[in-house]
């Protein structure tokens, strides 16, 4: 990639840093997609280590995780219980013009990553999406329950649930957090609208 298509790419992914996702942080703003994808990113290094996961090219995994929300610099986050099939074709077929503009070897790199991670047949991209799932689930858990919609106490819990299958670890993870939500809901004194 040429500098000047280089930073033509920055440009666009700028607005990761500044479009906002549903979940509000512990210091009351908005959480930024960027945010998401950088946690995201940690969480698959956290695991790199780990036994379990030795079959998976975390590598891969990492770059799925950093990429995955580039869609939403053309769109905007939508929440995932507002998201229409309509929004998400649209997302990804913007993205996808995005990357077909770019030079022939990064279009090489870009576009079977960005196809296996739609497809969700491999480790690594079964993987990505559970991780994706989860670090949604523990940000939301992180900000005040003040800021819950009533339709999130339910959803906190189903968020996702498919997406744990993929191994022992994120099953585990996943019922550590549903626990963490429990304790939330019950200690909040918030009413619970269902």
């Amino acid at each position: 990639m040429r500098p000047k298509e280089f930073l033509a790419a920055m440009d666009v992914a700028r607005h990761l840093k500044v479009n906002t996702r549903h979940c509000w942080t512990q210091n009351d703003r908005k959480e930024s997609v960027a945010d998401h994808a950088w946690r995201l990113s940690l969480m698959v290094m956290l695991l790199e280590n780990e036994p379990e996961f030795e079959g998976v090219d975390m590598n891969k995994v990492m770059h799925m995780c950093l990429i995955h929300d580039l869609g939403e610099a053309f769109t905007g986050d939508i929440p995932s219980f507002e998201k229409s099939k309509a929004a998400e074709l649209n997302e990804d077929e913007i993205y996808h013009n995005w990357v077909a503009s770019f030079p022939e070897v990064d279009r090489k790199t870009w576009q079977p990553l960005l196809d296996e991670m739609t497809a969700l047949e491999t480790k690594e991209a079964k993987l990505y999406k559970a991780l994706d799932k989860l670090e949604a689930l523990i940000s939301h858990n992180e900000s005040d329950i003040a800021t819950w919609l009533p339709l999130e106490y339910e959803l906190q819990k189903t968020y996702g649930q498919e997406n744990m299958n993929v191994s022992p670890y994120m099953v585990e993870l996943r019922r550590l957090i549903d626990a963490w939500t429990d304790e939330k809901i019950n200690t909040s004194g918030q009413p619970v609208d269902r």
